[in-house]
């Protein structure tokens, strides 16, 4: 498969409303989330924020975010593949879906992706699974995610992840505790 074909869909451009750091009083209660999970290298986390997505700008460790480490997304064309942001640093990768996800399920006030091969792997025929071969982040892509999640609080996404989405942060914490027990 071409490089182009492989990422087609992934791209976005990126408008800055504002270049200041967010002030979203919920990036406390995020980081003292993110505390509770130890040895998650690689994951993207978001939470609804008004009209706004507050998300993580790259991917991180978990137990050693900062504030610093948060955005807000204002808005996203996909269409135009456009993505309005505020904050100091270029969105992650998954920013798209994640605004998505949020908003179009208005019950869903926090989304995570947790993204390490071995967790990946381990779940991978234990839960429902976005694998059709759409574009990354397509339009197609995310409408076969969003279908998995109207019944499913996690689901994997093929070769990239295990997402989870609720109502809250402590729903999620909650799911993924589980989890990572199984895991172990």
């Amino acid at each position: 498969m071409d490089i182009e074909k492989k990422f087609q869909g992934l791209f976005f451009q990126t408008f800055y409303v504002s270049k200041e750091e967010s002030s979203c009083p919920q990036i406390a209660d995020i980081i003292g989330f993110t505390k509770k999970f130890k040895n998650i290298n690689n994951a993207s986390i978001s939470y609804r924020y008004g009209k706004r997505v507050l998300i993580n700008n790259s991917d991180i460790k978990l137990e050693k975010t900062e504030k610093k480490d948060f955005l807000e997304l204002v808005d996203y064309n996909p269409f135009k593949k456009t993505l309005m942001v505020m904050g100091k640093h270029e969105p992650n990768l998954e920013a798209p879906l994640h605004w998505f996800i949020i908003n179009y399920r208005n019950e869903i006030n926090a989304v995570v992706l947790i993204k390490d091969n071995k967790y990946l792997q381990y779940f991978e025929d234990k839960l429902p699974s976005a694998d059709k071969n759409f574009p990354l982040w397509s339009v197609d892509k995310i409408k076969e995610i969003m279908k998995l999640l109207s019944d499913n609080k996690k689901i994997v996404l093929k070769n990239i992840g295990v997402l989870y989405v609720g109502k809250s942060l402590k729903e999620i914490k909650d799911i993924i505790s589980n989890d990572i027990e199984d895991f172990k």
